[in-house]
């Protein structure tokens, strides 16, 4: 498994222009994809998501391109809009009785007379070059989410193995809560009734009642299945975010149920304990792909 979080970056340098494409992933239910580039490269926008699409399922992932090229370029003139300029400024200038102080300064700064140009790159030359560093920033990402991924999912495993030996503890327990029920309930009425026979079957009938209120067997059996199928996912290949979340939601019914049923203090306990670690899962599995 791995984490939604990381950070990678690609440096890519060849002949007159180079490439920076860096990347910073967070936790995210869906996959989300944030692209910010230089005007030149706007048109591959899309091929930067398409590659990330490639290789990631979940996150929110911030995309961050640096361009530099050393491309020759030159000075544009757009002469019509500098006549145009000129052509304002002398209006003005006898409609108002003002003086003419436009100067060639004052025009070059005016929008659209002077550009910058730089020759014409070839757009699949450009398209390769993008794919290529963004293909490696992703590597980079990629290698830092699995290695923290590790670490997630031996604490994933633990909680699960804690969650366990309670579940164990609560299969020894369970079927000595009715039988200690049936006790107390013979001692109190004896003392109640003071030397007058116990109506056995009465006795039976009220500790079948409670046997049945209290009877946990379906949740320990279900949750039992759960917990199988948890581990299971822990060790499958690809993403298991989404798969994680749902089991430990059934995880957390089964838990839920019993603390319902539970009218023992050592089985409350026990409940309790599980609810705690299941919250450290739940906490977990945001940050799982």
């Amino acid at each position: 498994m791995k984490s939604m979080t990381g950070y990678g970056k690609c440096v890519v340098s060849e002949q007159t222009r180079s490439l920076t494409v860096e990347m910073k992933a967070v936790n995210n239910r869906y996959l989300e994809i944030n692209v910010r580039l230089p005007k030149v490269l706007a048109p591959f926008e899309n091929d930067v998501k398409t590659v990330i699409k490639s290789r990631l399922s979940r996150g929110s992932v911030d995309v961050f391109l640096t361009y530099a090229s050393e491309a020759e370029s030159h000075v544009a003139v757009d002469e019509a809009a500098a006549r145009a300029y000129l052509d304002a400024a002398k209006t003005l200038s006898e409609k108002f009785t003002l003086v003419n102080d436009y100067s060639v300064t004052d025009l070059m700064k005016a929008p659209g007379v002077v550009a910058e140009e730089a020759d014409d790159e070839s757009e699949d030359e450009l398209r390769d070059i993008v794919v290529r560093t963004t293909s490696g920033a992703v590597d980079a990402l990629d290698k830092m989410r699995a290695k923290e991924g590790e670490g997630v999912t031996k604490n994933l495993r633990d909680l699960a193995d804690n969650i366990d030996s309670a579940l164990c503890k609560v299969i020894e327990r369970a079927p000595l809560v009715v039988e200690e029920y049936r006790e107390k309930l013979h001692a109190r009425i004896s003392e109640a009734l003071a030397g007058v026979a116990i109506d056995e079957a009465r006795l039976l009938n009220e500790v079948a009642i409670f046997a049945d209120k209290a009877d946990i067997n379906e949740e320990i059996q279900r949750l039992g299945s759960h917990i199988a199928q948890y581990r299971a996912a822990t060790e499958a290949y690809g993403p298991q975010g989404r798969n994680l979340d749902f089991i430990s939601q059934e995880m957390g019914r089964e838990i839920n149920t019993m603390g319902s049923k539970s009218n023992d203090k050592t089985l409350t306990s026990l409940v309790i304990y599980m609810k705690n670690e299941l919250e450290k899962i739940k906490e977990q599995i945001r940050n799982v792909e």
